[in-house]
């Protein structure tokens, strides 16, 4: 079989996280791991952190290894009772691959957290670029991610063989005083555009104009501002262990629903398979 075309220019991505200075979102996603952490209750002693951000992520995490977000993992496998993956997962070529990785890395019950952008991350930007690009050069290039939508990632945990998948999202607004501003940012956050089908030809002025027009007109918030979605996709799994909890097998229930509800139960009218006119 022929290898997939990459999403992801390594190297142009490698640069855009070398210039990122604005942490805001990811000081945000730290604080909602601390808080999934506590309530898990368990001391975990071998963390491992994979992120294209070391500096912050290390001075959360101080006995932490971490270790960049490379298609292979400088994780040893079977090393670790907590492994989280920071800000990656989105940018990944192989997203299915990374999380394999990760749970190698870990021991029998051992955690895996793992914080990425989703779909709904600037849908507006999106909108306003598709639109502003089809009226000026009537097509269209790749300019901002695709992303994964919760549902999807869910499916991906499982079946990278995580045991226990959960998949959940919150969803931040943001309001900038332009379009221009908002592209700034995405920049200052290392998330420029580092898509490996991106056009290299610089931008025409003309098209970054109507799309801020677009936007201010779509998507306004208060005092003319404009308003920007960034949807944070948080996974949860676990290395499997005969201890974990495990589905019941079809069948096997020993209680009617009509009796945990307290509801009376009615049989259904007899099928006896007679075609009907």
């Amino acid at each position: 079989m022929a290898r997939p075309p990459e999403l992801t220019d390594r190297t142009a991505l490698a640069r855009n996280l070398a210039r990122a200075t604005a942490t805001f979102l990811q000081d945000e996603a730290i604080l909602n791991l601390q808080e999934r952490l506590e309530e898990v209750n368990r001391t975990f002693t071998d963390v491992a952190v994979v992120t294209g951000f070391p500096d912050l992520w290390q001075r959360t995490f101080p006995q932490a290894t971490v270790v960049p977000d490379d298609e292979t993992l400088a994780l040893t496998p079977g090393s670790f009772d907590l492994v989280i993956h920071a800000f990656g997962l989105h940018w990944a070529n192989d997203l299915v691959g990374q999380l394999v990785q990760c749970r190698r890395a870990l021991r029998p019950d051992g955690l895996f957290l793992g914080v990425l952008f989703g779909g709904r991350t600037l849908a507006e930007l999106r909108a306003a670029l598709a639109e502003a690009e089809a009226r000026i050069s009537g097509g269209l290039s790749p300019r901002v991610l695709p992303m994964g939508e919760i549902r999807e990632l869910g499916g991906l945990l499982q079946r990278a063989g995580f045991a226990l998948p959960v998949a959940d999202g919150d969803l931040i607004t943001v309001t900038y005083a332009s379009a221009l501003h908002l592209m700034r940012d995405l920049r200052a956050m290392g998330e420029a555009n580092a898509m490996a089908a991106r056009r290299r030809a610089p931008t025409r002025r003309a098209l970054f104009a109507e799309a801020g027009r677009v936007y201010a007109e779509s998507y306004p918030a208060a005092d003319g501002r404009i308003r920007a979605s960034f949807e944070l996709i948080f996974l949860t799994g676990w290395a499997p262990h005969e201890s974990q909890q495990k589905p019941l097998r079809p069948g096997s229930a020993v209680t009617r629903l009509s009796d945990a509800l307290g509801a009376p139960e009615t049989p259904l009218p007899r099928d006896d398979g007679a075609a009907s006119d």
